[in-house]
This record gives C-alpha cells, structure tokens and sequence, in this order.
C-alpha cells in the first residue's frame, strides 16, 4: 500500500466547528462508545495525512475502540488562519467548539509535542470533560528545563526555507532519522509542512512559541491534572528520562513509559500505538471530579464606608444595586460564574485567565462611570469543588490578591500572568508579597494595557 495514492472518496468528510469567529476544520471516524480526540503537534493537514499509510493505520487502529475526532488546529491546515496565532485559552476554546459540534460530552485527549499544552490544560480546566490524557514528549517550557527557543536568525530561516526540501530533510533527519530514510516518507513530509502552514504562518508560530509560551512555568498546569494519563517519551536524548519522567512526576497518579528509538516525532509508529491503545482501554469509568484548575477573580469597592457615610443608606443601597447589576452583566459577557457576593465585593470563576483578565479591565473602567473605583484581584489555582463551587487555599490566594491591589488596579498572582503569554497584556511587576495565611512569598503583577 505504500506509496499507493488514495481517491478523494477515501478521505473521511471534512466539516466545520465555529469557534468565536473561526472555523474549525475536523473529522470524526469510528463509531466505538469512547471518544478520542486527537490534538495535532503544531503542523497537521486533515486531508494529507490520510494519504500516508502510518498514519492511515494510525487512525485506523484507534477507530477500533473509538469514536475518532480529528481536528486541525486554527492557523493550520484546513481551519481558519487569523492573522495573529492565539494563545493557549483561545485553542483550547477550539477543541471545546469541535467537541461541542459532535456532540461529546467526555473524551480521551491524545496529544504530542506542543499540542501536550493545549491537552493538558483543557484537562486541568475541564476535568468532567476529560476521559483520559495521553502526552507524548509533553515539554516542561522554560530554559531551566532544556528547552530552549531559537533566535530571530532561526525564526527568518524558517521563513525563507519553509517548505523546500533542504529544509524539511533537516527537520526529518533531526525529529525521525529512521523516517529520513524512507523516500516515499520524506516526499510526504516536505508536503505536509507545504499544506499545513504558510512560511509567514510557521515564522508567526515559532515566534509565538520561543517569545511567549517558553518563557512560562507549565508545572502548575500539569499538578493540577487529576484525570488518569500516560506520559510517552523516547530514548532520543541522554536525558529524555529526567525531562519527561519529570513530567509524570508532576501529574498526580500518571503512568510513564520509555520508548527505545530515535524517531521524536513518531505518536503514530507502532510502538506507541501499542501503548495508547492499552492504556485507553484499562481506563475505568471516571467519577465526578472533585478538583479542577480555575481562575478566581475577587472585587473590593475602595473607601465605601466613606462613600455610605457621605450618601446616606437609601443612596448607597441603590447604588451598590447598579454596581451589582453591572458586574452580573461583565461576568456573562465574558463567561464569568458568580460564586459569592459579601457585601459590596464579588468573588467569580472562569474557565480561563485571560477572559477573567478583560473582565477585570472592564469592571474597572465601567465602574468609574457610577462614580466608584475598585480594585480587583486575580488568581489561577487548583480548587476543590465543593457543592459545585470552588474552593481550599487558591480562594484564600486570589482573595489576599485582591487585598493587596491598590484603586482602580487589576492585580494578578505569577501563576495567572504566565498562563497568559501571548494574549497581548502588558504587566508592571509588584514586587513579592506576604499573603496572609498562604506559606511563602508571591510574586504580584498589575495588569498595565491589553
């Protein structure tokens, strides 16, 4: 079958899931009772990669036990590509819509290389979502961790030599050297590099990766993961066990495996395939989860007693009544929860923390026009849920944040400010800070433009 050039007829149907104002190329195959999503490594192509037989049989193994969601990622690919990549909120936002659009109401995620940040933090936040997580080679970002970004001359090169053959044997020989040998591979690799990203679009994306998302400390995300996952890794490099074996120690109760071989970018070869498969079908069913990563916003009105004082009671009231209503309508703007109210402060969640950070803004502009100022504050953490509500000591964070914000300041923990690279905002640091009943000292942002 090698080599062998399939008809269109062939090719599973092609639809689209609309995500904000993007469409969201994806195919489903198989008619098992488990659903498997597949999150694709930075460069995919729905149509072209049913025409390479290893990753035909790929697919093809998988449809054996599942229902099979295949997507390509915005900017890649089938899907849309806006002009500027997103950040690692909105793309998970993505596989929402695709799931959402076929109807999936939990499903295992299968993930390798970059796709592993958008998998893991889709399960970290949506854990009721979320059958099982496979990451294989789930990179820990940051310098400290060995993975390291290429300069402005790597990123021109890619530009310039995109999609030629020189360049996509360079990458092949150094991802999957046994692959390199095969003619009919190599043929099929300098074309899906063609098909899945523009030259200007593979610039725009290794940018993204080396200026924003390997400057930030994943490790967070990865503790706060409490679904059942297996972490794959290869023998590629002397330290690939410290690098990811550190991976399946940050992530409660994973399994990890090491592969022998020298082939990085092969999810789809034999050997992983084997352990995928044998790890996706001993999953039990899963239970109602009691942990979730959350992003919590907490409001303070600044000097009210004074403002009850000079109003009077009647005053105050009515207008702590429009302050309220304001607030309910900025939360359902940006997909807020209401958790609590205290008084004249309000304490939300949100399943993202840039969506919470332009809610923050928002609040903070539209309540001058009531002639009030406020101070905001904002944190991401693992929370217990509890009656269906957040809570345990990311609430106490996110709350002593808050406390500490200054008038009309959006203030952010280190944690949230790094979950957000590349969603444009700007941050002033603060400086560290003794919370009140939280061990040890935080580092503090305001948030300054977006």
């Amino acid at each position: 079958m090698r080599g062998e050039t399939l008809s269109l007829v062939d090719i599973p149907d092609v639809r689209y899931a609309r995500s904000g104002d993007v469409a969201i190329a994806y195919q489903v195959v198989g008619d098992s009772p488990l659903d498997v999503v597949l999150v694709p490594d930075w460069v995919s192509n729905l149509v072209w990669q049913w025409h390479e037989p290893r990753w035909r049989a790929f697919y093809e193994r998988l449809m054996t036990f599942s229902r099979l969601i295949l997507f390509d990622k915005r900017g890649t690919g089938l899907s849309d590509r806006p002009r500027f990549f997103p950040d690692l909120e909105t793309r998970i936002d993505d596989v929402r819509a695709v799931m959402d659009s076929v109807r999936s109401e939990q499903a295992a995620l299968v993930a390798s290389h970059e796709g592993c940040w958008m998998a893991a933090l889709f399960a970290a936040t949506y854990p009721e979502s979320t059958h099982s997580l496979v990451l294989y080679h789930p990179w820990l970002p940051g310098p400290e961790h060995g993975l390291k970004g290429g300069t402005d001359a790597d990123h021109r090169d890619t530009w310039e030599r995109w999609g030629t053959p020189d360049y996509a044997m360079e990458d092949l020989r150094s991802g999957a050297p046994t692959l390199a040998e095969d003619p009919n591979y190599a043929a099929w690799h300098v074309n899906l590099m063609r098909l899945g990203l523009s030259p200007s679009g593979a610039y725009a994306f290794n940018r993204m990766m080396t200026d924003t998302l390997l400057g930030s400390d994943f490790a967070d995300v990865y503790r706060a993961i409490r679904v059942p996952t297996l972490v794959l890794y290869r023998h590629y490099r002397p330290d690939a066990e410290q690098m990811y074996g550190r991976v399946g120690e940050l992530i409660q109760g994973s399994s990890t495996v090491g592969l022998q071989g020298l082939d990085y970018m092969g999810i789809f070869l034999d050997d992983p395939a084997r352990e995928i498969e044998s790890f996706l079908q001993s999953v039990p069913d899963r239970r109602e989860p009691d942990r979730m990563l959350v992003t919590l916003l907490f409001t303070d009105l600044v000097s009210s007693t004074e403002r009850l004082a000079l109003l009077g009671d009647a005053a105050w009231r009515e207008l702590v009544e429009r302050h309220h209503e304001l607030i309910r309508r900025l939360l359902a703007r940006f997909r807020g929860r209401e958790v609590d109210t205290a008084g004249d402060g309000f304490f939300a969640a949100f399943d993202g923390p840039a969506r919470a950070i332009r809610c923050a803004l928002a609040i903070c502009a539209e309540t001058t026009t009531l002639g009030l100022n406020i101070r905001v504050g904002l944190h991401t953490g693992e929370c217990e849920v509890i009656d269906g509500k957040p809570g345990g000591l990311s609430t106490v964070i996110g709350a002593r944040v808050a406390s500490v914000a200054g008038s009309g300041e959006v203030l952010v923990s280190g944690t949230l400010k790094e979950l957000v690279a590349g969603s444009g905002f700007t941050f002033e640091e603060r400086g560290e800070h003794e919370l009140k009943g939280v061990p040890g000292p935080w580092r503090l942002f305001a948030v300054t433009d977006s």
